[in-house]
């Protein structure tokens, strides 16, 4: 099955609802895009109202308080917005990559395996009975015992590197802030029978395959990886997780480039047709982060540190015919886009775009500026 590259941004931007919108619920579109990323929490917020006909800032928010989205430590290590019954899949396949087993995480953060497996043990209980607790408060309780006494400045650090693999295990994940301090409670007691738990790994393997496949495919195996665990799961594994699916996918050729697809999707990618008009999406976006940065397709290699900037920042991204062309910031009044390699963009198009990203940011009034 042959498809151009134009059809699969036409038919990834129909399920991501970046084209067309939809007027779906915050956790109806977290859902769909396998987790938003909410390292950054105007990042999440922005990522939902840009994809709603009519965008609602207080959505995200909503969809928290009413417990319908919880957010924990996932893909990458990084901060996401999940739905509960969906996380466990995610969560899964994190703890099977078993990052915290390796000789340079130990290393680097001064806590063995060992130490994890009981520090594990140790915050499940502390957190059984529903309590929110802030890092502070954690922290104290877990130092009174002369086991975890050593890795007290390792667990106040906002990083949070060695609390991770406490949430991929599903022993926490954040609760409501307190003021400005955020808060750990436990899946479980939260969100009730909506947390699945955390499935066996070839398990969560079938359900997360598929769950990225039905809105970033077609993609490869590396792919995936790369967006599950920065390439950290076992190859071996990998390949027999794809194998256990076989049935279910079909090979794609795009454009010489060989990916999968899920089969049910297949026709659909057939007959879409080449997409083409301006995007404006919001930074750390699903649009880019599902590839990743270094799909040359979708960022040409020589603009990527345009888009994935110094310390993990990824800038807000305009997208032209299903393209990463430019990036843009608000100043003030003026929405500034600057395009890449000076290339041209219709204003009129931009400032379509604009009034729908004023609307997302509850800012009226935005004028469209190219550098």
């Amino acid at each position: 099955m042959k498809v151009t590259w134009k059809q699969v941004a036409t038919w990834r931007m129909q399920r991501q609802y970046v084209d067309p919108r939809t007027k779906r619920s915050a956790s109806e579109i977290v859902g769909r895009l396998c987790g938003v990323q909410a390292q950054v929490w105007s990042a999440a917020e922005l990522a939902v109202a840009l994809r709603q006909t009519t965008p609602d800032g207080d959505a995200v928010d909503r969809d928290v308080a009413d417990l319908t989205l919880m957010k924990t430590w996932a893909m990458r290590g990084t901060l996401h917005l999940l739905r509960p019954a969906d996380a466990g899949a995610f969560l899964s396949l994190m703890a099977d990559a078993g990052s915290w087993l390796k000789p340079s995480w130990t290393k680097a953060s001064g806590v063995s395996p060992k130490q994890v497996d009981e520090l594990t043990d140790e915050v499940a209980g502390l957190l059984a009975d529903g309590a929110e607790l802030t890092r502070d408060q954690l922290v104290t309780k877990l130092i009174a015992d002369k086991r975890f006494k050593s890795m007290e400045e390792r667990l106040r650090s906002g990083w949070g590197s060695v609390l991770k693999p406490l949430a991929w295990r599903g022993a926490l994940c954040h609760g409501v802030n307190q003021g400005n301090k955020i808060t750990f409670t436990s899946p479980a007691k939260k969100f009730g029978s909506d947390w699945k738990g955390i499935p066996e790994p070839d398990d969560a393997a079938r359900a997360a395959i598929a769950a990225y496949l039905g809105v970033y495919g077609p993609a490869t195996m590396d792919t995936f990886d790369r967006w599950l665990t920065l390439n950290s799961t076992s190859k071996p594994k990998l390949r027999r997780w794809f194998a256990d699916l076989e049935d279910k996918l079909t090979e794609v050729d795009v454009e010489g480039r060989k990916a999968l697809i899920l089969t049910e999707h297949a026709d659909e990618l057939a007959d879409a047709k080449e997409c083409s008009g301006i995007k404006l999406l919001g930074h750390f976006d699903q649009y880019v982060l599902g590839p990743g940065t270094k799909d040359e397709v979708l960022v040409e290699a020589k603009h990527r540190t345009k888009v994935s900037r110094a310390a993990g920042w990824i800038s807000p991204i305009v997208v032209v015919d299903g393209k990463v062309e430019a990036v843009w910031e608000i100043e003030g009044k003026d929405l500034v886009v600057t395009p890449f390699d000076g290339v041209a963009l219709p204003v009129k198009d931009l400032q379509k775009e604009a009034t729908h990203v004023g609307k997302a940011n509850g800012v009226s009034g935005l004028k469209v500026r190219v550098a």
